[in-house]
């Protein structure tokens, strides 16, 4: 169990590594923010002056180096438009994301057993196919348009929610739904189809013939064996929704990673970007990470080999 654990966290260094790398390419290439940073009547001395204060005068290969010492150490620098610890602020609006993502991520599971398991066990009949429709529509809503007729219809119409904000349970539901639908509707069909393979199984026409319940022979025997296949979806699902948390958080004004991103890439601000993606990376590797310790107390199999 510990060699398995070491080559899961060697990997895992490995792949943060590689992430920190892109992540410094893909922020070089939004542009120079020092060109937003021109005041009027400032000379070029001035405008030199702000490159060295930012490091932006030195060559790239340095500048990554510099980087690279920085990131592993934790330290990004300031915000060049804050002029506040760049970690610092991406880790105040961490929890925000957090919550929405786990509360999608929780809503996505439990509602894909329920939809899953009702669709295999009634397979063919019209709640199967009211489901099969569902999945399908869930599959193909763009989460930005789903969130916008959420607040037309509930916010606006309804008076329900609020439209945006963060604070209460009620600033949560829509968001929730905006962004766990698409899980959603991605592990209701996984569960439906583990099942429904489960259920053609000998083993279970002998759990029958034992008068066991349905209910019995879905939580004994059926559930358990797509957990790994189950597992693998959420842990991946869970990345999706940290990276698909940017447009639903800009949208309903949810004061999480994603939205600083937004401010960040608009406002050029490397150090906040490049902490904010650091962040989701190590949030995405520890998820993966998590997965495949899931898999060996799963699967004794997986352990030992």
């Amino acid at each position: 169990m510990i060699n398995f654990i070491t080559r899961r966290a060697v990997s895992a260094a490995i792949v943060i590594v590689g992430v920190v790398t892109v992540i410094f390419v893909l922020s070089r290439l939004v542009g120079d923010p020092i060109s937003l940073m021109i005041q009027p009547g400032m000379t070029q001395a001035d405008i030199d002056g702000l490159r060295r204060y930012w490091q932006l005068d030195k060559p790239v290969l340095e500048q990554f180096g510099i980087f690279m010492q920085s990131a592993l150490t934790g330290n990004f620098g300031n915000s060049i438009w804050q002029n506040v610890p760049a970690l610092g602020l991406v880790l105040h609006a961490l929890p925000a994301t957090l919550l929405l993502t786990t509360s999608a991520l929780i809503f996505s599971v439990i509602g894909a057993l329920i939809l899953g398991s009702i669709s295999a066990l009634y397979q063919r009949s019209v709640l199967d196919r009211a489901i099969g429709t569902f999945t399908l529509i869930g599959q193909s809503v763009p989460s930005f348009w789903l969130a916008l007729m959420l607040i037309l219809v509930f916010a606006n119409e309804l008076r329900l929610f609020p439209t945006g904000g963060y604070g209460s349970l009620r600033h949560l539901v829509m968001p929730t739904l905006a962004l766990g639908l698409f899980p959603l509707a991605r592990l209701t069909r996984l569960v439906r189809a583990g099942l429904v393979e489960a259920l053609a199984q000998d083993y279970i026409r002998t759990a029958r013939s034992k008068g066991l319940t349905r209910g019995v022979i879905l939580m004994r025997h059926c559930l358990p064996n797509i957990a790994i296949s189950l597992v693998t979806v959420v842990a991946v699902d869970f990345g999706l929704l940290m990276g698909g948390a940017v447009i639903t958080e800009t949208i309903f004004a949810w004061p999480g990673i994603g939205r600083l991103m937004i401010q960040a890439i608009d406002r050029r601000d490397y150090p906040v970007m490049q902490a904010g993606a650091f962040v989701i990376a190590i949030s995405v590797v520890l998820s993966s990470l998590l997965a495949d310790l899931t898999y060996a107390l799963v699967n004794p199999k997986v352990r030992y080999g």
